[in-house]
């Protein structure tokens, strides 16, 4: 009887691990349905993501310090790839991914972004020379008809998808940079650190770009705005960074990377739920030939 506890003790530490990770994909895909709720009122892009990044950055601070002070001080080299890391990786990746919010639904968004390993591959094989093997071609297709089947869908409701579409996607493309570049840096940097110091540099970044744009007086906002803005920070930014480092670190990355899949999902059912936004047919066919794509990239060895 003694050696139960040691023959379920890994099955549990692998189920605790995967909904860690599961409770983390879907805190950080709620982010576009805060975004969406704060767009209610009147705010905008610049503003919004100076919220987000005001109320996360002391909570970034507090672990960046805590980094520094049981790590080994970087070289000036790595800290000023850090710096343009978190300008390009994090600052331009959330504001052009707000500015879309604007224009398509949650669901479109969240699947355009699921398409950032895509992005990975193409850019590997464009810059690094990678050959791209006949099971990546199959995800990549089956991805981008997916795509395409719930942009032509959104786009029958008028207004401007194609503008919308197109800054998400840059998102996309900015952050599949940042992961090419970051794959190195983070091997000597640490993930959590690195983490850490671009959050930091990413927040400082969206803050004076509000100062510099906007008047003091959009500071002052409804409380309904404050409030969202606070989840927005803490539950859709914060913790679902801790939720996935902990899930890497029970489950491994590739375990808690296919688990992210339920983003997508949970992201066009919440729409439907709190937005009023409609979840069809094509929209689920499409959103299911995205994931599979994207599952059939992530089974590449």
């Amino acid at each position: 009887m003694s050696s139960l506890p040691s023959l379920h003790s890994p099955r549990r530490e692998y189920l605790f691990g995967l909904s860690i990770a599961l409770f983390g994909a879907v805190l950080f895909s709620t982010k576009a349905i805060v975004a969406k709720l704060i767009y209610r009122y009147d705010v905008d892009a610049v503003t919004l993501i100076a919220f987000r990044m005001l109320f996360s950055l002391p909570f970034f601070v507090v672990i960046g310090w805590k980094q520094a002070c049981s790590n080994p001080p970087m070289s000036k080299g790595d800290s000023l790839r850090i710096v343009m890391l978190g300008l390009l990786g994090y600052y331009l990746s959330s504001f052009l991914d707000f500015l879309g919010l604007q224009y398509i639904s949650v669901g479109l968004e969240r699947l355009i972004l699921f398409l950032t390993p895509t992005f990975v591959v193409l850019m590997s094989a464009v810059f690094l020379k990678k050959h791209i093997g006949g099971l990546e071609w199959m995800s990549l297709l089956v991805s981008y008809i997916g795509i395409v089947l719930v942009f032509m869908h959104d786009a029958k409701f008028g207004g401007q998808v194609a503008l919308g579409a197109a800054l998400v996607t840059g998102s996309a493309i900015s952050y599949a940079i940042y992961l090419l570049l970051s794959g190195e840096l983070v091997k000597r940097v640490g993930a959590l650190r690195l983490v850490a110091y671009a959050m930091c540099v990413s927040s400082v970044a969206c803050i004076l770009q509000f100062l510099l744009l906007r008047p003091m007086s959009m500071l002052v906002q409804p409380v309904e705005v404050l409030g969202l803005s606070v989840v927005n920070a803490v539950l859709c930014t914060v913790l679902p960074v801790f939720f996935t480092m902990i899930a890497v670190a029970r489950i491994g990355a590739a375990n808690a990377s296919q688990a992210g899949m339920i983003g997508p999902v949970s992201t066009l059912f919440l729409g439907a739920i709190i937005l009023g936004e409609p979840v069809t047919g094509i929209q689920l066919g499409g959103t299911i030939l995205v994931l599979s794509g994207i599952y059939l990239l992530s089974r590449k060895k």
